[in-house]
């Protein structure tokens, strides 16, 4: 496709750094808006380093309406890549009003300011948590959608919004990537996931079990109804995941109205399965124990990714070891992610 000039929300962030190196990679321009509360700008410096072109960065917060109408004025953008917003499930159920208010305010004011001149293409980060438990697996687009938690309803929030936008003003064309569980990082081991303390999801927290920095991964539960007793989840690698957007942004012309895309592998990997992996990454066994369940936790997740392929012409390739040894070199590269350097 030709070289296009992409806005990326949240573009300093785990997936949004990824997204933007493979943007950049392919010759589009990119310009990122973060207010960097749960990202680093190092990201983006590496970026640079490895594409050779580091990204513009304007340090805004999407509740600034006023900053972000300045970054309308200063551009011409061909499309936007949403990625910012807050994401810890945990937290969502603490502070719902926070999440709220940042993720769909947030988003009303970017799509407000998109329709003020007249950009009407947009990439929109979604989540499987859309879905809520799933009642049929592997998990299709048109599975009942539900979300169990403050976090997943802003994602509900929003692609209802969308899908309100694009029913009542012709030429919007948004495309909805629900994506599963995100792990691994760019290969170079320059750029990857950075979570602010604990980390909330289990790949990051075996890795730094790995390196040293926490004692051991607790399992909850090995009683499931699962090959293993322990739960399955759809792990996707983060480039993966960043190819997928390229492929909707290179397929969003034929695409109008609003339209829902999984991105996963279509392959379940079981919470032992990855310390497994994990281990043989490292090299030796990972540290873990096995505790009692969490409440919340559905046995199976996994994607149905026909559509994907169908409809954007992509499909993951990297397998769980691919993800386990991506991951490890960062993690080993970069022990307290970005501030190591």
């Amino acid at each position: 496709m030709p070289p296009q000039t992409v806005l990326v929300t949240g573009g300093a962030g785990y997936i949004g750094s990824h997204t933007v190196l493979e943007l950049l990679g392919a010759g589009h321009d990119v310009i990122v808006v973060d207010n960097l509360s749960n990202s680093s700008p190092v990201s983006l410096d590496r970026v640079g380093q490895i594409t050779g072109r580091r990204p513009a960065l304007h340090e805004v917060d999407l509740l600034d309406s006023n900053g972000l109408l300045s970054i309308f004025e200063q551009y011409d953008f061909d499309a936007v890549m949403h990625f910012a917003g807050l994401k810890a499930v945990g937290e969502s159920v603490e502070q719902p009003l926070r999440y709220y208010r940042n993720n769909v305010v947030g988003t009303i004011n970017l799509l407000e300011a998109m329709e003020g001149v007249g950009l009407r293409r947009i990439v929109f980060s979604s989540s499987a948590t859309v879905y809520g438990e799933p009642s049929q697996l592997p998990v299709r687009e048109d599975a009942p959608l539900g979300a169990l938690n403050p976090y997943g309803r802003t994602k509900l929030m929003i692609e209802d919004m969308l899908r309100d936008i694009a029913a009542s003003i012709p030429g919007w064309h948004a495309v909805l990537l629900r994506y599963f569980n995100p792990v691994g990082a760019h290969p170079s081991g320059r750029i990857g996931e950075d979570p602010a303390g604990i980390p909330n999801n289990l790949m990051p927290f075996v890795m730094q079990v790995a390196s040293g920095r926490l004692d051991e991964l607790a399992v909850f539960g090995d009683d499931y109804d699962t090959p293993d007793g322990t739960c399955i989840r759809d792990y996707i690698h983060v480039v993966d995941l960043a190819l997928g957007h390229l492929a909707a942004l290179d397929r969003i012309d034929r695409l109008e109205g609003c339209h829902a895309v999984n991105l996963g592998t279509g392959r379940g990997y079981s919470v032992l399965e990855v310390v497994e992996a994990a281990g043989r990454a490292v090299g030796e066994p990972i540290p873990h124990r096995i505790g009692p369940r969490r409440p919340g936790d559905a046995p199976a997740v996994y994607a149905d990714p026909s559509t994907a392929e169908r409809v954007l012409g992509w499909r993951a390739e990297r397998d769980l070891d691919v993800m386990c040894a991506d991951h490890w070199r960062w993690q080993r590269s970069n022990p307290d992610g970005y501030r190591s350097q």
